[in-house]
């Protein structure tokens, strides 16, 4: 079920995706936060876009990604 404060995506093929961010551990140490799109809802699902990314989807498969405005 659709959470109404998630940010969802519809792409070409009609396919529903939810935006999502987690802090991750790199291999030197280092903390980085992702983003990526996920079919349902789930922990740290975002509510909007982050400032100065875009939308796009890939060619091949419509899946929907993140992408800094230029």
């Amino acid at each position: 079920m659709a959470d109404n404060k998630a940010f969802s995506h519809t792409n070409k093929k009609g396919q529903t995706y939810f935006l999502h961010t987690r802090e991750v551990t790199l291999k030197n140490g280092r903390v980085q936060r992702i983003y990526f799109f996920a079919r349902d809802v789930r922990e740290g699902v975002l509510a909007e876009l982050p400032a100065g990314y875009m939308v796009v989807e890939t060619e091949r498969t419509g899946m929907p990604v993140l992408k800094k405005k230029a």
